[in-house]
């Protein structure tokens, strides 16, 4: 349900802000179960940073987080350097021999990890980057080169259109086109109906900033069928496949086996520490290697990131399934809760049911009182339902937008008590606070 029986529909173009404090929403085995009364209190954290700055803030809510009992997910950034430290050196050994010699240049545990995945996705070959911002732009420059095309069709809202400040222009000399504007991704009529040609479509799997968003899988087969008929080759961005499989119903070979390139992550659902793996054709990652040694990639070691991945692919990986329902789950209960709301007008859970285990809420009312409702329902009660809030992008003045996770600790999350913690952060939120709020 979008909507209460007070308001109207919002728009329907959400566009989230990326925050590095909680957007990658994955990490959360990192921690290791932290106790609330093992970190800096709420108050002490809240006296240390009293001058109002963002990055005051920014300290305040991560305390907040890191102090709380229940929470629906545990952020990346939400653990201390020693805390990630000892949980690798503690877990590693279970993935890989530690009497090996480490990494030099892309061997050892790093070209393991690249076999690993290149068989996951069903590919033969498969290169690991510092960055999948690199991985990406590598992958589109080698198609550009062997298509004889330097343009791009994807959606205004993927990775690099949004979040990599025009590098793909700027960097590797290519330019873009959109076969569509609507917050979702693009059908095969609107591919087809490119009035100019491109040499490759880019499909970013879910579309994380018009909130995680999948087509049908009958729709994404079509999608990629239309490209060809164009003569153009297909690249997958999948910094978030790995949970994609649920809502397909697919394998993850089978997913990716639609491509001719497909680019994943491991920070993000993983709970790595950094990296990516380009995978495709033996001749194209041949080719990325080189690019990725002129875009400053070839790292001499790299086997932390690498045994992290690893430790992702076999404890967060089989579990994505299940944080998927339960993200069906937490996103119902929300709809429910807020539209007995007498004071929310309106709101939006979207996707409604959700396509991965994230979604979108979006509120009529300002970004900054919603903040301060949810640093102080932690700070106060140990619960975090909501992280950040931002402004949306589109749209009247007053709207906001959060992203939700739900990983391992939301597991144990009844309906009721979404609902409970929801109808506490709502009760803090303050009458005029925001627009609309009643």
């Amino acid at each position: 349900m979008n909507q209460n029986a007070e308001g109207t529909l919002p728009i329907d173009t959400p566009e989230a802000a990326a925050d590095p404090e909680e957007a990658v929403g994955g990490a959360e085995e990192a921690v290791g179960g932290t106790e609330r009364a093992a970190v800096a209190g709420p108050a002490t954290a809240r006296e240390q940073h009293s001058d109002g700055s963002e990055e005051a803030e920014r300290h305040r809510r991560l305390a907040a987080w890191r102090a709380s009992d229940r929470l629906l997910w545990h952020g990346s950034a939400d653990a201390r350097l020693g805390e990630r430290l000892a949980a690798l050196a503690a877990d590693a050994g279970a993935v890989h021999d530690l009497d090996e010699q480490v990494d030099l240049y892309g061997d050892g545990v790093v070209a393991e990890l690249e076999g690993r995945v290149a068989a996951l996705l069903g590919f033969p070959a498969a290169a690991f980057f510092p960055t999948g911002t690199m991985a990406q732009q590598v992958a589109l420059r080698c198609w550009a080169g062997r298509t004889g095309n330097r343009t791009v069709a994807l959606h205004p809202l993927a990775h690099p259109e949004v979040h990599e400040r025009g590098a793909l222009e700027a960097v590797g000399g290519l330019r873009t086109v959109h076969p569509t504007r609507e917050p979702r991704l693009p059908t095969a009529d609107e591919i087809r109906g490119l009035d100019e040609p491109f040499g490759t479509l880019m499909l970013e799997l879910p579309l994380r900033d018009a909130g995680f968003v999948l087509p049908e899988w009958d729709e994404l087969v079509e999608a990629v069928e239309a490209a060809r008929e164009m003569e153009a080759v297909v690249h997958f961005d999948g910094a978030r496949l790995w949970e994609c499989a649920t809502h397909f119903g697919r394998a993850l070979d089978e997913i990716a086996g639609l491509a001719d390139s497909v680019y994943v992550s491991f920070y993000k659902s993983l709970a790595g520490l950094s990296g990516a793996v380009l995978a495709g054709p033996e001749s194209l990652v041949a080719e990325a290697r080189a690019w990725r040694h002129r875009y400053g990639g070839q790292v001499f070691q790299q086997y932390p990131a690498a045994l992290s991945a690893l430790l992702g692919l076999e404890r967060q990986l089989p579990r994505l399934p299940s944080y998927v329902a339960h993200a069906r789950t937490v996103a119902a209960a929300l709809s429910a809760g807020l539209a007995e709301e007498p004071g929310v007008p309106w709101f939006r859970v979207h996707p409604d049911p959700p396509h991965t285990h994230q979604f979108q809420v979006w509120l009529p009312f300002d970004a900054g009182p919603l903040d301060e409702a949810g640093v102080r329902q932690a700070e106060e009660t140990g619960v975090t339902l909501f992280r950040h809030w931002f402004p949306a992008r589109s749209g009247p003045p007053g709207v906001s937008t959060t992203e939700v996770t739900v990983s391992s600790p939301g597991l144990s999350w009844s309906a009721d008590d979404v609902r409970t913690a929801l109808a506490d952060f709502m009760a803090r939120v303050p009458a005029g606070g925001g627009r609309g709020r009643r």
